[in-house]
């Protein structure tokens, strides 16, 4: 497989695992503070995170000359997680998720006007298209013009750009990106827990945990992915987390997907085929025009 192949492969798993976690944490915010369940996740993402340093032989050392790329970095990805923890709150989860699949199209402007990577006019139509396909399979509620749905939309610029950043920090070591972010989160939560702090039980503090398992997983797939492929070739692929989440939904609690989500999810699909598809194309289009070696 070629890079940018494997690339899509390490992104599309990262997305899948996200629709599983982000259910998850809503869930936990019921009953938890926002800021409690950031610490008690980075924790469990700390555990993760310490084995594949030993394992990889990565540090918590950052390249020189790029420090403040990587503030801004962890800045972002803490402001995602907060926004997204929090709007769950007040929103709908298929609320929170439309604004978040706003991201692609975020991600796909600003590599075009920060990486200078380029961008045609069939990988804006696909997005495009993927877009439309989320709103028809997630129809928000009159909640999604609700003053939550403002921090929302921030949560989805701010893990955009967070994307687009860690595509320029590519040289990077990905266990390094990964854990910098997970500290940040960490001590964040750490400052701000103790206001409105519950006791979780014991199932609830291993759940959270969980949460911060599975979202280090997430993270470090989709880091991964940025260091082998353009930001904006995988931004149009975060739209399968509709697909998965209807999948999930069936799967675990019966819910049977309504016309609408049908629909959502073939314009979603048919999307993410066509990105796939002017992939292979362009790969296709490069081989030929390499010379054999004599």
């Amino acid at each position: 497989m070629s890079p940018q192949s494997r690339g899509i492969v390490f992104y599309l798993t990262g997305v899948a695992l996200f629709a599983a976690n982000d259910a998850l944490g809503k869930w936990l915010v019921t009953d938890y503070t926002v800021t409690e369940l950031m610490l008690i996740r980075s924790l469990g993402a700390g555990l993760l995170l310490i084995m594949l340093a030993r394992s990889t032989g990565a540090t918590l050392k950052l390249p020189k000359g790029q420090g403040w790329l990587h503030l801004l970095r962890i800045a972002f990805l803490v402001g995602d997680s907060f926004s997204f923890y929090f709007s769950t709150k007040a929103l709908p989860l298929a609320d929170v998720m439309t604004f978040y699949m706003s991201g692609p199209l975020i991600i796909t402007a600003a590599s075009a006007l920060l990486l200078k990577e380029q961008v045609g006019v069939r990988r804006w139509a696909a997005i495009l298209v993927g877009f439309v396909g989320v709103v028809i399979a997630l129809q928000p509620t009159s909640a999604a013009f609700s003053p939550s749905a403002l921090v929302a939309l921030f949560g989805a610029a701010c893990f955009a750009l967070a994307l687009v950043i860690t595509r320029r920090l590519r040289d990077c070591h990905w266990v390094t990106l990964v854990a910098w972010q997970f500290i940040g989160c960490g001590l964040v939560g750490a400052v701000t827990a103790p206001i409105g702090w519950v006791t979780p039980s014991l199932l609830d503090f291993a759940l959270m945990a969980l949460v911060g398992l599975v979202a280090c997983g997430c993270f470090m797939l989709i880091t991964k992915a940025l260091s082998l492929a353009p930001a904006s070739l995988l931004a149009p692929l975060q739209y399968s987390a509709i697909l998965w989440a209807t999948i999930l939904g069936w799967i675990v609690f019966a819910d049977t997907p309504t016309p609408p989500i049908l629909i959502g999810n073939l314009l979603i699909i048919a999307s993410g085929l066509f990105v796939l598809y002017r992939e292979r194309v362009k790969s296709q289009h490069v081989n030929e025009q390499i010379e054999p070696i004599p």
